[in-house]
């Protein structure tokens, strides 16, 4: 008895300590949710404002919130530096702000600072599109740093390679799904490119293990932009990581693949590269097939290698409303939420069928390339030209359509609605908005 009430205690603890934190970019529960309540429904850009902190440059990175931290990677457009900041939460100052890289794109499509800051609460730690690693404590002293570049070979990808790292359970993982070729003078000459997830010791920087993941697809269709992704299966973590015209499931202790079905590219089409991480809810995993291919549903708990006859489900092919090319899909509410970036339509789907519950047309003529927030009944959604849209997670009626930006040469708005301590947190081209009421400090 003794036992189980320290237990209940514990996970109390734990509860109220991350409780209004978004410390990942997918939030606390890797899958696009928030228990947050009392968050906004109605504002502008100078009504319902809590604060707004200029950023010195655009990204598509997500704002990750610890207490009363918010940590954003960005670009320092004017001074062409990659950058780590640290802004506070209850007043939208700067506390500080780091270089990490003299280089800041290559194209005028993306920058380096895509990838989105993780924090377990103690420390932070940066990925850069250059393979810079970056670990700071909360006062912003670097701890430790590393190029992924340096240590195994340049990124062999067409486009900008971005995906943030993900941790869990004492350990820092960082996955490259790549070419086995070099591309535009990009990747190793003379032997394979390696496709690999990679394990770090979030205290020291460095490698605990290094795991190969193998792969049928060709060119192109080797790049993943996605980010690798906890799920629990009976109690168990995994780690689930997209791309290469296969998903898989990863033990988090060795990187050993436990499952693994492929393809949603039979044909091995060589231009199918994979951007959406995946996300599980009530038992199943998704996988969203590139270029307005269908979703698939995985269950989880199988072994080895699965082939189309275990799959749980595939998204209707006719008119193929339920599908993603860009957007990671949420979980909430017992239901996934999907967002057709290229047929804009969001959808809500049941899991262990596939039965959508709902679809609309999302609202304006911008596309919307941000993954979906869900919380407090409500999904978030920020397209290209930042208009922000408020849908009723239970019906799909549009709420709202808020304007928050006017992009200009060329730049657009792709990072996240983020909510935490009772406010929506969202970052335009040049700015980051607190939306809802001034906070107070935590304890």
């Amino acid at each position: 008895m003794k036992h189980c009430i320290l237990t209940l205690l514990l996970l109390t603890c734990i509860s109220v300590t991350q409780a209004g934190n978004w410390p990942h970019w997918r939030g606390p529960h890797f899958d696009g949710s928030s228990a947050e309540t009392n968050l906004p429904s109605t504002w502008s850009r100078t009504e319902g404002i809590a604060w707004r902190a200029e950023l010195p440059g655009s990204s598509a990175a997500t704002p990750i919130i610890w207490g009363d931290r918010v940590f954003i990677g960005s670009v320092d457009a004017e001074r062409e530096k990659l950058v780590a900041i640290c802004i506070d939460r209850t007043s939208g100052k700067h506390m500080w702000l780091r270089d990490v890289g003299d280089e800041t794109h290559r194209d005028r499509r993306s920058t380096y600072g895509a990838p989105s800051p993780v924090t377990d609460g103690e420390r932070v730690f940066f990925f850069y599109s250059t393979g810079d690693l970056v670990c700071f404590d909360f006062d912003g002293r670097r701890l430790w740093a590393r190029n992924i570049q340096e240590d195994y070979g340049t990124f062999a990808f067409l486009w900008t390679f971005a995906s943030s790292p993900t941790l869990l359970d004492g350990k820092l993982y960082v996955q490259v799904l790549q070419r086995d070729v070099p591309v535009s003078g990009r990747g190793l000459a003379g032997r394979p490119n390696e496709s690999y997830l990679l394990a770090v010791d979030p205290e020291t920087g460095k490698t605990l293990w290094r795991h190969i993941r193998p792969s049928r697809a060709r060119e192109e269709s080797r790049e993943a932009f996605s980010t690798p992704i906890p799920v629990w299966h009976e109690g168990r973590p995994q780690l689930v990581l997209v791309g290469g015209d296969a998903i898989s499931g990863h033990d988090p202790q060795t990187g050993k693949e436990l499952w693994r079905w492929g393809t949603w590219n039979p044909r091995r089409i060589t231009h199918w590269r994979l951007v959406p991480s995946p996300v599980a809810g009530d038992g199943v995993v998704l996988a969203c097939a590139p270029k307005s291919s269908p979703v698939y549903g995985v269950p989880l708990g199988h072994q080895g290698v699965l082939d189309d006859s275990d799959l749980a489900w595939i998204s209707g092919q006719d008119p193929r409303d339920v599908s993603s090319d860009v957007p990671t899909p949420a979980f909430y509410d017992g239901d996934f939420f999907i967002l057709n970036d290229l047929r804009r339509k969001l959808s809500r789907v049941e899991p262990r069928t596939g039965n959508v519950t709902w679809t609309i047309d999302t609202p304006g003529r911008a596309k919307y390339e941000a993954s979906p927030l869900a919380a407090d009944g409500r999904i978030y959604l920020i397209n290209h030209a930042g208009e922000a849209a408020v849908i009723d997670a239970a019906t799909g009626d549009v709420i709202r359509v808020i304007p928050m930006d006017d992009p200009s040469g060329g730049e657009v708005v792709r990072a996240s609605i983020v909510a935490a301590s009772g406010n929506l947190f969202i970052r335009t081209t040049r700015h980051l908005y607190c939306v809802g009421a001034r906070s107070s400090s935590s304890p």
